[in-house]
């Protein structure tokens, strides 16, 4: 179990990323629920996962009721639905922290960097939302159809931005809780770098014909040891 456990919305968690990690969520302790446009579909991948699990931790709901239950809200909704998902769940989200996983892929050009005219998607959600809500950047470069194999090391660190410290060590220890190593990245404006490396990971999976490619962060495990 988690030192600390959660109530985690899912926002689009019937895609392969958001179903991706309310599975290895729900399977490291959390209450997962699954939000969905589709109330129907998101009670049935709940049921799925919770007799893949063998327990109960995982829920389906609409997307307001989804956001209203949980502390912690994370949004894996293509780009284009991005802007008006956020402003609809606008009342739900205040006083939470929002992790938002969103790429600006622009199809079909998608191995090709397109940022939006305010470079970053997701410092436009913060600036949409105000700061009552603290908007955590993170999880665009992992490999989704991975995280699903509850049994597959995933060989990719995750890029974490936002405003509050306290909200990046958050989301950096649910990181851990899903099997991956979160890194502290900074400020949500370098969010950038996370959100443009995604289409350069299309371009060499195409070059080199393979599923996952991923970052590491070097040099981490290579730091002086603090004296006892």
């Amino acid at each position: 179990m988690p030192e600390q456990t959660h109530t985690i919305a899912i926002i689009g968690s019937t895609g392969a990323e958001g179903s991706g990690l309310a599975l290895r969520w729900a399977n490291a302790g959390h209450r997962i629920v699954i939000g969905s446009r589709d109330p129907g579909k998101a009670h049935a991948l709940a049921d799925q996962f919770n007799a893949q699990l063998g327990g109960s931790r995982l829920s389906g709901a609409g997307l307001q009721e989804a956001a209203r239950a949980a502390g912690i809200v994370v949004l894996t909704v293509p780009f284009a639905a991005q802007l008006s998902t956020v402003r609809a769940l606008a009342a739900e989200l205040q006083g939470k922290i929002l992790i938002d996983v969103t790429v600006p892929l622009v199809p079909p050009k998608v191995s090709q960097v397109q940022l939006p005219p305010t470079d970053s998607c997701v410092v436009a959600v913060q600036a949409e939302l105000g700061e009552a809500v603290r908007v955590v950047s993170a999880f665009q470069n992992v490999s989704a159809h991975k995280l699903k194999d509850l049994a597959y090391k995933v060989q990719c660190d995750v890029l974490i931005c936002g405003n509050d410290k306290a909200a990046r060590q958050t989301v950096i220890a649910l990181a851990a809780d899903a099997g991956l190593r979160g890194i502290d990245a900074g400020l949500l404006a370098n969010s950038t770098v996370a959100e443009s490396l995604t289409s350069a990971l299309i371009w060499i999976n195409r070059t080199y014909k393979i599923a996952d490619a991923g970052i590491m962060i070097t040099g981490l495990d290579e730091r002086p040891k603090t004296a006892s």
